[in-house]
């Protein structure tokens, strides 16, 4: 019988705030009901408008599990699509992105579709007269997605037809987005390569969870970061003159003390959203890059181009599922296939008009942070593996988040807290209950 199905007290029972019980990561119950409700009542991140320059374009993504196709039309607009055949239901694309042409074709009976969805052709279609067919969901084509909105250049998507708008689901979030894109001197972003792509054996949240989690970096990467700062000091030793090649200016902030982290500060907003580093980061030290601060001066004035390279935020949780890291222009998008699978996706956006050093900077870091070839990114999915094992031991069934814990802790808020503070894992899973039983059928067994 299920436990957590049509029983929203039972889900909001996981959550206490200071912990969370071990189900939300490993029950396969919890992981079906994401997909039913978290994900279709939040506005998700599926791609970026640069991939869909040209007529024809298209990308596949997924929302919860459900695949989305979007595609550039012939009238220049995109349009977001249900990536199934309204026949019978086979998926039209299964390819991460390319160009169809003018129009997609069903690889199993042919059924053709325009890039706005509509139903182009049907082989045999004098089969279908007098049949009622014309009344049906299926004349209409691959069903469009009504709720699409693309802030500068970020498409998202929310699959209920009600729920909050983009505006008040984001709200002041938003201003990494924007401070990602004004690092530009054109004040946009364009993606002009594939993404690193990595498979975690692991519940979703735990990557979610350690994106703001500023007490494991000096611990966790000791072995791998921390080698590399000692070598990096041998070599100084020998050399002083040496300036510090970008590996190390990329490695050596991992290895900053918790008194660091403390001081870096954590925001939270409404809605799970919050992020690291609100007056000081990893990020902060990094070489300037000749000519760039010139350029953003004469796009931004003096006074704002300062602001902008001055904010340094760390990492930016976009609840549900992306992270985005302003100062070196990259997106992860972890991406749930199962309650124990996660397949994430590391994209590094060009700022439009920016000197090609930044963008290279990017490259490298999403190289030596994310990759599966990293030596950085092993020492998370370690831990990740160990947790996901771990958390079926039945000597304790619940998950801590009580450091710098308040029993007064609002679920809804605007704040600046402690960096160290597991605060906004806290955030998170307010927002993930409220998500979680929001349009939820009360009626037990029935599906959502």
């Amino acid at each position: 019988m299920d436990r957590y199905r049509g029983n929203p007290q039972a889900i909001t029972d996981l959550i206490k705030g200071y912990a969370v019980h071990r189900d939300v990561y490993v029950d396969p119950e919890i992981f079906e009901l994401e997909m039913e409700q978290l994900f279709p009542n939040s506005w998700v991140y599926i791609g970026h408008e640069s991939q869909l320059r040209n007529t024809g374009d298209f990308i596949t993504s997924k929302i919860g599990n459900q695949p989305i196709l979007a595609s550039r039309h012939r009238d220049g607009q995109i349009y977001v699509l249900h990536n199934r055949c309204p026949h019978k239901g086979v998926k039209i694309s299964s390819e991460p992105c390319g160009n169809t042409g003018k129009f997609f074709r069903c690889p199993y009976h042919a059924w053709s579709f325009k890039t706005d969805g509509s139903l182009l052709a049907i082989p045999l279609k004098k089969g279908y007269e007098g049949t009622g067919f014309d009344a049906d969901q299926a004349s209409k084509g691959l069903p469009r997605i009504r709720n699409v909105r693309i802030y500068r250049g970020l498409i998202f998507v929310r699959l209920a037809d009600e729920g909050l708008s983009f505006e008040d689901y984001f709200g002041d979030a938003l201003s990494t987005i924007d401070n990602m894109a004004d690092r530009s001197p054109q004040g946009e972003l364009e993606i002009v390569s594939q993404p690193i792509r990595y498979m975690h054996s692991c519940n979703w949240k735990m990557l979610v969870d350690n994106q703001t989690d500023t007490c494991h970096p000096m611990v966790a990467h000791e072995s791998s970061a921390g080698t590399a700062v000692n070598v990096w000091e041998r070599a100084k030793a020998a050399n002083p003159d040496m300036e510090p090649p970008m590996a190390v200016q990329l490695y050596a902030p991992f290895m900053s003390p918790y008194e660091f982290y403390e001081g870096a500060g954590i925001r939270v907003w409404p809605n799970g959203h919050g992020h690291s580093g609100v007056s000081g980061s990893i990020h902060q030290d990094y070489e300037d890059v000749d000519g760039y601060l010139q350029m953003m001066v004469e796009a931004y004035g003096e006074k704002r181009a300062h602001e902008i390279l001055g904010d340094v935020r760390h990492n930016t949780i976009y609840f549900p599922n992306i992270m985005v890291k302003g100062p070196v222009a990259i997106l992860r998008h972890f991406i749930p296939l199962g309650v124990n699978k996660t397949l994430v996706e590391s994209w590094v956006f060009k700022l439009k008009g920016a000197p090609d050093k930044l963008y290279e900077r990017g490259l490298m870091y999403n190289r030596f942070i994310n990759a599966p070839t990293s030596i950085v990114g092993h020492d998370d999915l370690e831990m990740y593996e160990r947790a996901q094992e771990g958390l079926q031991s039945d000597g304790n069934k619940w998950v801590n988040l009580h450091r710098l814990w308040d029993e007064n802790e609002p679920e809804e808020a605007t704040d600046v807290v402690n960096g160290t503070s597991e605060r906004q894992m806290r955030n998170q899973f307010y927002a993930w209950k409220k998500f979680m039983i929001q349009n939820m059928d009360t009626k037990a067994g029935t599906a959502g």
